[in-house]
């Protein structure tokens, strides 16, 4: 299977084509060009498709890590390893939490994630800290570029302008969207737009001016915004911008202390009006052709991978060749190599206990292999012990395989719509104004008809906010929400809820308040002095 979506043939070339000045992120987010000839020119605005070539620069930021192949890294200090946006999400919401373990401890920061020992000096929370700002900063620069005064001086001629200003709406979503995930994992942010100067000192904005900024840029272009599901896969639409909006109105109460449930569902709404439609089966959204089989109704935004033209150890290529177990060697079912990674994801048993119940025997969200094997993980290095799963694959619903035998074409669905119905039912619950029980019911009995499982009846009396926590976990394990859900439903930190290893305990212990937030990376707090550490580091 070959993916043609989006010039995806082109983007790993624009990424040196976004090579910006970021001493705004400062020295340690440097970016460094690899070819002079590859800088920015007016020649380069010359080509008619120039403004849509430097688009897909800013979304390759959410893909690929470097132009020299799946192992570059782009930014000065950080490997390629742990600052690919994807894989560093997954880490940072999905590994710090009870559904996964990481084998290989040596690897850069992932002991520290997993037991919650993290500091301010893990590459891993650089890794995102900076990848971030990075997708800030070639977004920055595309308004930059796109001005009227500039596409006044090229001569651009009204028709490309019209297309220009959906290019510019996007542009501004991706940097919404990464100031989405800064205010949730970090509380801060170095905070610039076009407007400032490049060599200028960034402000800091704390998390109530995140989501007031977020909050008022996605309604601004909305209207710029192609329509649901009419933009190219891999592009953004009013979809996207729908869904970061729902997704800071279900945790506005965490960010900014102001419940805003009400608005959660008026935007869950919103994106169930857009025409989006669940996958006919549940683990279609997670195989190579989930671009082109029936999850592309359900998945709202994806991160491209592509095993020819976007090789990078993104989070789908870790998942899939990280699900390899040690002992099954079953890599050639899963589309890679049959060794796989060998055992380098498992399973805590706090998960696996969530699919106990004999409804769950046949769950098509149960893909756990259990068979030789020990539900406890006494000793993380031991890659006998624990269970799998084989969630996502690089196979096709048609019963092929992608492209390469270790970069797989799997997208990773970042937002999709169960997700959005999920939502829907939790904000009701928590009290919000404007939802229709009957639908909410109907949400939940749709996932659970399509999951085949048989408790696919349920009414509103059995929707409880346990309820919702434990099915957002079997419907959206791996998919880098579950320390977001626990943070909003207290159970992260503290010692109300624990699972093996949390905080370093074998079964678990307490975690203080303040590793709700992750640290502000030391070399960015030595880079601006605008930032203040998170309290506890």
């Amino acid at each position: 299977m070959m993916k043609k979506i989006f010039k995806l043939e082109k983007i790993a070339a624009l990424f040196l084509v976004m090579v910006v000045a970021l001493s705004s992120c400062t020295k340690d987010l440097d970016i460094t060009p690899q070819d002079d000839q590859d800088l920015l020119g007016e020649d380069f605005f010359a080509n008619q498709d120039a403004y849509e070539r430097l688009l897909a620069g800013v979304y390759a930021n959410l893909s690929l890590t470097g132009v020299d192949g799946a192992g570059s890294s782009n930014i000065q200090g950080l490997d390629a390893g742990t600052s690919q946006f994807g894989r560093v999400l997954l880490y940072l919401q999905t590994l710090s939490a009870d559904q996964m373990i990481w084998s290989y401890e040596n690897d850069p920061g992932t002991r520290e994630i997993q037991r919650n020992i993290w500091n301010a000096d893990d590459p891993i929370v650089l890794g995102m800290f900076g990848r971030t700002h990075v997708t800030i900063a070639f977004a920055n620069n595309f308004l930059r570029e796109t001005t009227t005064e500039k596409l006044d001086e090229r001569n651009v001629s009204q028709a490309d302008r019209a297309d220009i200003a959906m290019y510019r709406a996007e542009a501004r979503l991706l940097r919404a969207m990464s100031y989405y995930y800064m205010m949730d994992l970090f509380g801060q942010a170095n905070f610039t737009t076009e407007d400032d100067p490049i060599n200028s000192q960034p402000q800091a904005y704390n998390r109530q001016q995140l989501f007031d900024f977020v909050e008022s840029e996605l309604k601004a272009i909305e209207m710029d915004l192609a329509e649901p599901r009419a933009n190219p896969h891999g592009r953004a639409d009013k979809g996207v911008a729908w869904m970061i909006l729902a997704k800071i109105y279900l945790n506005a109460e965490v960010y900014t202390g102001t419940a805003k449930y009400t608005e959660c569902i008026e935007y869950c709404n919103k994106i169930i009006g857009g025409g989006y439609t669940l996958a006919t089966e549940y683990l279609h959204n997670f195989m190579a052709d989930n671009n082109t089989n029936s999850a592309a109704n359900e998945i709202i935004f994806p991160l491209i991978s592509d095993g020819a033209f976007t090789q990078n150890y993104g989070p789908t290529t870790v998942m899939v060749n990280g699900s390899i177990g040690s002992l099954e060697a079953n890599g050639a079912a899963l589309g890679v190599g049959a060794g796989g990674w060998g055992g380098a994801l498992r399973l805590r048993k706090q998960f696996v206990q969530l699919f106990n119940d004999a409804i769950f025997n046949n769950d098509a969200r149960n893909t756990i292999i259990s068979s030789g094997r020990d539900i406890e993980i006494t000793d993380i290095s031991n890659r006998d012990q624990g269970y799998i799963l084989e969630k996502y694959s690089n196979a096709t619903s048609t019963g092929s395989f992608g492209v390469s035998q270790v970069f797989v074409d799997t997208d990773f669905p970042l937002f999709r719509l169960a997700d959005v119905y999920l939502m829907y039912v939790e904000a009701h619950l928590r009290g919000g104004s404007g939802a229709n029980p009957t639908d909410a019911v109907n949400y939940i009995n749709a996932l659970r008809t399509r999951a085949n499982n048989p408790q696919n009846n349920l009414t509103i009396n059995d929707l409880t906010l346990d309820f919702i926590i434990d099915e957002r976990a079997r419907e959206l394990h791996w998919e880098a929400h579950r320390r977001q859900d626990l943070v909003r439903f207290g159970r992260f930190s503290g010692g109300s809820y624990n699972w093996v290893w949390k905080g370093n305990g074998s079964n678990g212990i307490a975690l203080p308040s303040y590793f709700d937030l992750y640290p502000i990376p030391s070399a960015a707090l030595a880079s601006n002095p605008n930032l203040t550490q998170n309290t506890g580091y």
